[in-house]
């Protein structure tokens, strides 16, 4: 087997020295592979929501369109890296093969079920044929290969819960986990999108970790989210509102929290313009985390500037040691939240 880097470079075609990622073009080859790469025979594509609602919107949802214009990125790319959104998503697969070099330094073995926890905008991918759509969990079943780089992270799929309820949880396993980081006891915490998949899970994390003598908020979109959040009663307050008008929820969160603000805001919808009403919500020196990809730092940082705000932002990465067991754990731990998921994305 040829010797590759850890990092997947060997696969860039154009332009070369850069990383898989930013790169315009990758090999998608999968004859034969690298030393140190996992080649994984692919069953389920979990489209990251901002890519996804893109690709939904452009094909009218029409389900062929999508599958196209799907198709034509890859052929184009090598990946699945959405040209609008510069998102991918993960997969769900079997091992098919482990490089020379891995043999022995991996806990993997041929035959295991495992999810990628790196983006498809970095992963060599190859779709045969695409199988089924499933628009309401952006989820597609394919015939295809993947490549896992000897940098990549995975998680094996559990032997307690169902694949599919194991995928939609850790497509999204850097949020929650993020949010154990950042939110302390006593905190007041506004999640933005709470009543979705990367949302119900953070509404969960926060409150715990707020504990008793904090406050979580949680802000929907639509009448059914917020009904379901409310349902599962994992917030303080719930609200309906459009995250696009920052001046309306300003005055509602200035209403539920006496006019001191929040101290994190973790925002999680997959829409654009969104920025400002994270960075009002929050107070000065609070901590604001835009999990979304469909958010733009720089509205977010000259935002938070033009209205005099000093607020700490991170960029949602969707990497945090231990965020596929905290992101599995919350399933075990929560049958309110294993039965929603389970009816919504099992």
């Amino acid at each position: 087997m040829k010797k590759g880097n850890k990092y997947g470079i060997h696969r860039v075609i154009e332009p070369k020295g850069v990383l898989p990622q930013p790169a315009n073009k990758i090999d998608n080859n999968m004859d034969e592979i690298f030393d140190n790469e996992i080649l994984i025979d692919v069953q389920t594509l979990n489209v990251d929501s901002a890519s996804f609602t893109q690709i939904e919107e452009q094909a009218g949802g029409d389900k062929e369109k999508i599958a196209q214009i799907m198709l034509d990125i890859v052929a184009k790319q090598g990946k699945h890296r959405n040209p609008v959104t510069g998102s991918g998503g993960m997969l769900l697969g079997t091992v098919e093969k482990i490089g020379d070099a891995l043999i022995g330094k991996t806990d993997l073995k041929v035959g295991d079920k495992i999810a990628t926890l790196v983006s498809l905008s970095l992963t060599p991918l190859r779709i045969d044929k695409v199988k089924d759509i499933r628009p309401d969990i952006d989820q597609v079943d394919i015939d295809g290969k993947a490549i896992l780089f000897e940098s990549g992270i995975y998680a094996k799929i559990p032997n307690d819960m169902p694949e599919n309820l194991a995928l939609s949880a850790l497509d999204v396993a850097g949020a929650p986990a993020q949010t154990a980081k950042l939110v302390k006891p006593g905190d007041t915490v506004l999640i933005i999108g709470a009543g979705g998949k990367s949302g119900m899970l953070c509404s969960y994390e926060a409150k715990k970790r707020a504990g008793v003598t904090g406050k979580v908020i949680g802000m929907c979109h639509s009448e059914r989210s917020t009904n379901r959040l409310k349902d599962l009663d994992l917030c303080d307050h719930v609200f309906g509102a459009d995250a696009t008008q920052p001046v309306a929820i300003l005055e509602k969160i200035e209403e539920l929290t006496n006019g001191e603000m929040c101290d994190v805001v973790i925002n999680n919808v997959n829409i654009t313009d969104t920025e400002m009403t994270s960075i009002l919500s929050t107070k000065d020196n609070g901590m604001v985390y835009f999990f979304s990809m469909a958010t733009s730092f720089t509205k977010a940082a000259l935002g938070a500037e033009g209205v005099g705000k000093d607020v700490n932002m991170i960029v949602g990465n969707g990497y945090t040691k231990g965020h596929a067991e905290i992101t599995l754990q919350i399933l075990r731990e929560s049958e309110k939240i294993r039965k929603v998921f389970t009816e919504l994305y099992a």
